[in-house]
């Protein structure tokens, strides 16, 4: 034992000298190692680190744990305190900690494990090595020198007969033995120490010698040949050899799980041969049973009936028939005349047609049959045939999956809300295929895709589901649907007449389309870029925007655009509002010089090509007006000037305007004919321009003007 290590530094001492002290650290050790074999020597060494001011007036404790459980405990006024463990066994492996306490200070060490390997030879001790079938004898197995909990195991020729638990190092077991021989007996044994356990090695074997009783059943079979099914067996059951036993023996005949028969000391039997398999006589005599067993053959003489449907796709209330088979015949012993054949079912009604067949509407619902074959007293049923109807599609319906426009494609949607798949659809149109599709899943869809070029087309479609082979499906309605013809044909127009329009008057714009409404228009006004006016969407083909009041700021190029759910934009012609002074008030100025602003409607075309003719017809016409004003003042006072002007005129604008050439014509025609040159001039002129107003303002200046031979005539 080492010296108590004693540390001082500075202490303060209270009362009569007592030390002060501090238990610093425990400590524990295992030598020579902490895995050991069986029967080694093993010391546990606690040892405590303390530091005092003077000699320790208490005796320090030191306790051993093993696995939590205190196993060892000592007073020591050393330093450190050993704990022996001689020829360790398996028993002591664990996990190990001490602890160290002094006058109330106590401190754990850290925990060590210990580990012993291999335990003792178990060893088997019998009470007799001789005896009768039946008697019993008393095994003993031992496990030397070994401690803690145990589990023992005997065995006979190799096979485990008992197991014993055991608190200590030994277990007996009673044997029985049951027929004649020599057996061999050997024991072991496991140690149980959580959380695992050991086993340990084979015990001595110890011979047994058995006699046999000197009786034994006989088991006799007829006959013994060839056996087939529905034959007849004779079996007998008897003890063999002395059998002197008060009240007999109670014999057992049976074939598998079936008990054919008993009896006391004899038993007979006639079985029909139905299956192979192991026949036993069987008694017992105190607590020794004795039995014989004999294994017969049976060959068979028609297999187990097979059941079948004659289609191979089976649709609810279709006419099927099963048909109930046996594949094999022993042709010596049976003819298929021999075999009758019944039908188990618990669906509609069957009608048998002869052989084996049944016919049977099948139903509307999954159903089971079965079939049974009888011959020779031997029935045998076969395998549940499990019949799954399908069902037959409903009129399936025929729609659009989205909008149909006149001219572009659409997708038709083709449905059976019942049937069973896989279901063909067919898409028709005038009773003609197109096309055909097939939906295998539950979320497969018959689509097909089609265009029409005119709206009553639509009506042209249909479709056909059918899902049984070889058999026309049902067909749909026609397709119904609503068709959207594109827009075409955008026209604007005025009202009222351009011609009646005063400044200060409401002008209306009329954009009108050819196509399916509602229809989205919008106005446009060209002033330098386009301008949009009013826009708005319309049930109809037609919409206006109107203009409340007109003045010289409306004027410029007028044009709109339309669209529908066909979203193909249309455009119309462009219309040019101008401001003038009309021809038709010309009087009016005279005496009323206020002349009033007209407006000029022309109707020119979208492209700029036309729209440029457009303006610079326009503009030779107005000019072409006003010069025709001017010229017809010149015949009052220079008829040959006039003529001579109007003739000049129409030939630099090389009869590009006909009122002009009309007026040149015209002045020449006065001149000769010694006309009104204003009254003829401004009749032809005015009444072929493009006006009707013109027209009549022409008219009546001519019928009130004088004529000058007249006048002339009336004056001489």
């Amino acid at each position: 034992m080492g010296p108590l290590l004693l540390l001082f530094s500075c202490w303060t001492l209270v009362g009569a000298q007592t030390p002060l002290f501090k238990l610093r650290s425990v400590t524990l050790t295992i030598e020579p190692a902490t895995d050991l074999l069986r029967d080694a020597n093993a010391t546990l060494w606690c040892r405590a680190g303390v530091s005092s001011s003077g000699t320790l007036t208490h005796v320090p404790v030191y306790t051993f744990y093993k696995d939590g459980t205190k196993v060892f405990t000592k007073k020591s006024a050393s330093s450190e305190l050993a704990y022996p463990l001689l020829h360790v066994r398996y028993s002591n492996t664990g996990k190990y900690k001490c602890r160290v306490e002094i006058d109330g200070q106590g401190e754990n060490s850290d925990t060590s494990k210990l580990t012993v390997t291999g335990v003792s030879v178990p060893l088997l001790q019998l009470s007799r090595s001789t005896l009768s079938e039946g008697e019993e004898l008393t095994a003993s197995c031992s496990a030397p020198d070994e401690t803690g909990a145990f589990f023992f195991y005997f065995y006979v020729d190799g096979r485990e007969m008992q197991d014993q638990p055991a608190r200590s190092n030994r277990a007996d077991a009673q044997l029985r033995f049951n027929g004649g021989g020599v057996r061999q007996v050997h024991c072991d044994y496991t140690v149980m120490l959580a959380p695992g356990s050991t086993k340990s090695n084979k015990s001595n074997t110890v011979t047994v010698s058995v006699r046999e009783l000197s009786f034994r059943p006989l088991l006799e079979i007829r006959p013994v040949a060839e056996v087939f099914e529905g034959d007849q067996l004779s079996v007998s059951c008897r003890p063999e050899g002395n059998s002197n036993i008060p009240g007999g023996l109670l014999l057992l005949l049976t074939h598998g799980t079936q008990l054919l028969g008993s009896g006391v000391d004899h038993v007979n039997s006639s079985i029909t041969a139905k299956e192979s398999g192991e026949i036993e006589c069987s008694f017992e005599v105190g607590n020794v049973p004795k039995k014989a067993t004999k294994n017969i053959s049976v060959i068979e003489l028609f297999s187990v009936p097979r059941l079948s449907v004659s289609l191979a796709e089976v649709f609810a209330g279709d006419r099927m028939v099963l048909t109930c088979s046996s594949a094999v015949l022993v042709a010596r012993r049976l003819t298929s005349e021999d075999i009758s054949y019944a039908l188990d079912s618990k669906g509609p009604p069957t009608t048998e047609l002869g052989a084996g067949r049944f016919s049977v509407r099948a139903p509307p619902h999954p159903l089971s049959y079965t079939c049974t074959a009888t011959a020779r007293g031997i029935t045998k049923h076969s395998q549940a045939l499990l019949v799954r109807p399908k069902v037959s599609v409903v009129r399936p319906s025929i729609t659009v999956v989205e909008q149909v426009i006149l001219g572009r494609p659409f997708q038709i949607r083709c449905l059976s809300e019942g049937g069973s798949l896989p279901i063909n659809y067919t898409l028709f149109r005038k009773y003609e295929p197109l096309n055909v599709t097939t939906v295998s899943t539950p979320y497969q869809q018959a689509l097909f895709t089609a265009t029409i070029q005119e709206s009553d087309d639509i009506k042209l479609y249909m479709c056909e589901a059918a899902n049984k082979p070889n058999n026309e499906g049902e067909l749909s309605p026609r397709l119904n649907a609503s068709v959207i013809v594109p827009l075409s044909n955008a026209t604007l127009t005025a009202l009222p007449a351009p011609w009646d329009v005063s400044e200060g008057d409401a002008l209306i714009l009329i954009c009108g389309v050819t196509g399916t409404p509602p229809v989205t228009f919008k106005w446009y006004r060209k002033d330098g870029g386009a301008q949009l006016l009013f826009a708005g969407t319309a049930n109809g083909r037609s919409m206006a925007h109107r203009i409340h009041a007109v003045s010289r700021d409306h004027s410029g190029s007028y044009y709109c655009e339309a669209v529908n759910h066909a979203r193909n934009p249309v455009r119309s012609q462009t219309v040019l509002i101008e401001g003038e002074l009309p021809v038709g008030v010309f009087y009016d100025t005279w005496r009323h010089p206020r002349p009033s602003v007209r407006l000029s409607v022309q109707v020119c075309q979208p492209s700029c090509l036309a729209l440029s003719r457009c303006l610079s017809r326009s503009l030779l016409i107005s000019l072409s007006r006003a010069v025709s004003l001017a010229l017809s003042l010149l015949p009052l006072y220079f008829p040959l000037l006039s003529c001579c002007l109007s003739l000049s005129l129409a030939a630099s604008l090389c009869l590009s305007s006909l009122s002009m050439s009309l007026l040149s014509l015209s002045c020449c025609l006065s001149c000769c004919l010694s006309l009104s040159p204003l009254s003829l001039s401004c009749f032809l002129s005015l009444s072929l321009s493009p006006s009707p107003l013109y027209l009549a303002v022409s008219l009546s200046l001519f019928l009130s003007a004088p004529w000058e031979g007249n006048e002339a005539g009336s004056g001489s």
